[in-house]
């Protein structure tokens, strides 16, 4: 069989394993999908049974899925990340603060795009430092505020996206009041200086250059992200079995 042959069968094997399978989405991720006004259509059950594990659909976890393969299998393009871990090395960043670089973005990657900081560091906390915790979850409101003393700037691209007249919300600015006096402030506003906010195409990085710096400071569960009963392990599940339905 020609390579054409075996995708072609590939696909329609799998077409013909979610025939037999209902899938639904929360409301959260199909709002931009239709007008959020007007009410789901049902959609027709008879015969078959309700998705309660995998998604033939998507690449299959390991049985016990470490954070890589929650990199290779489940989250989008991490080109940012990977870069942004690289520019911290480049610039003399200790190893935390790498680590916090390679890690910001994994809300957004993989679970959800809206106060992304605060999942991340939730998604991360029983496995890190809690200093690198901390530098995911304020990077995301540090970024709106310069700090001349590290040559951060408000990003242009924030004038592109949100509009010149654009002013975070309240919450914003007491959670940086918050951070600008921790004793970690400098940790989080790092982050935002080696946070990328254009990506370069000609510069490749691969995830295996940060093995070392994860397998230090990244606290593997031996059960696998998701089976270990943290208080963020139901995150790493629904990420792993996002069509799942209950």
């Amino acid at each position: 069989m020609s390579s054409l042959t075996i995708a072609e069968a590939a696909d329609h094997a799998a077409a013909a394993a979610m025939d037999q399978y209902v899938i639904v989405k929360s409301a959260i991720y199909t709002s931009g999908e239709h007008d959020p006004r007007e009410p789901q259509s049902p959609q027709d059950g008879s015969g078959k049974l309700h998705l309660m594990g995998h998604d033939p659909r998507l690449s299959r976890m390991p049985d016990r899925p470490t954070l890589f393969d929650f990199f290779e299998h489940r989250f989008g393009p991490c080109t940012h990340m990977l870069q942004s871990a690289r520019l911290a090395q480049m610039n003399g960043a200790g190893e935390k603060i790498v680590l916090a670089c390679l890690l910001h973005d994994i809300a957004t990657s993989g679970f959800i795009r809206a106060d992304h900081g605060y999942w991340g560091a939730q998604l991360v906390e029983p496995y890190v430092d809690a200093e690198v915790a901390f530098a995911i979850r304020y990077h995301q409101v540090l970024r709106f505020y310069p700090d001349a003393s590290v040559g951060y700037d408000y990003p242009q691209s924030y004038i592109r996206l949100f509009g010149a007249d654009f002013r975070p919300e309240p919450y914003v600015e007491r959670a940086y009041e918050y951070a600008r006096n921790h004793k970690w402030y400098m940790s989080a506003r790092l982050l935002t200086v080696n946070d990328l906010y254009a990506f370069d195409p000609n510069v490749h990085v691969e995830l295996e250059e940060f093995t070392d710096i994860v397998g230090r400071h990244f606290r593997q569960p031996e059960e696998g992200l998701g089976f270990d009963d943290s208080p963020s392990a139901h995150m790493w599940r629904t990420i792993n079995w996002p069509t799942r339905y209950l």
